[in-house]
């Protein structure tokens, strides 16, 4: 796999349409969440491509909430981003606004965790901590079952994500817990440097 875009130049395609820190943070936290998944899954030789994905996931949503995943292509494009990496990309909503299949481990890896790193931030707020550095999998799951938490976040996006791995739920929520784990403190420091700039 090759990154078409450099980490600077797909930051400010990023920002060119993201101005929201929720979703900056959201896309920053998908970085390093699939960069840690890279690894985890043996591809760690593309660990900058993955994690260029998960920073570009959501490039429309702030702007075109209702063509996502349909406006993204041309947006990427005309960043310099190459078709592979926007097929992964629009493979994200697979199902929801998307028809594109995820197929590659990466691609699947994206789908299982994008909605999970959601409803795991929203738990970590919850914490006297404010962080997933101490949270257990036991409370995670707590959460998880809990339909009112973080009702956006779509359990059954989750539960497929899961499958497509052929992972139990448990692994997938213990392995993105353990991935926001790692990039936690980098992510709180580039997005207090990104909404600084």
């Amino acid at each position: 796999m090759k990154s078409c875009v450099t980490r600077e130049a797909a930051l400010e395609l990023l920002k060119k349409y993201n101005k929201e820190e929720f979703h900056i943070q959201h896309a920053l936290t998908v970085e390093g969440v699939m960069r840690w998944y890279a690894d985890d899954l043996g591809f760690g030789g593309d660990a900058d491509y993955w994690a260029a994905v998960g920073l570009l996931h959501d490039i429309d949503f702030e702007m075109w909430p209702e063509e996502h995943c349909k406006k993204a292509p041309e947006l990427l494009a005309a960043g310099g981003v190459g078709e592979d990496m926007i097929r992964s990309i629009c493979s994200h909503g697979y199902g929801l606004c998307s028809e594109i299949k995820p197929e590659h481990p990466m691609e699947k890896a994206l789908f299982a965790s994008d909605e999970l790193t959601g409803l795991i931030g929203a738990a970590a707020l919850m914490r006297p901590s404010k962080s997933v550095s101490d949270m257990e999998l036991k409370s995670l799951k707590k959460k998880y079952k809990d339909k009112k938490f973080a009702a956006g976040c779509s359990r059954e996006v989750i539960a497929q994500g899961a499958e497509m791995l052929g992972w139990e739920l448990d692994m997938l929520l213990e392995k993105t817990l353990e991935a926001m784990r790692s990039c936690e403190e980098g992510v709180a420091e580039e997005l207090k440097r990104v909404m600084g700039a």
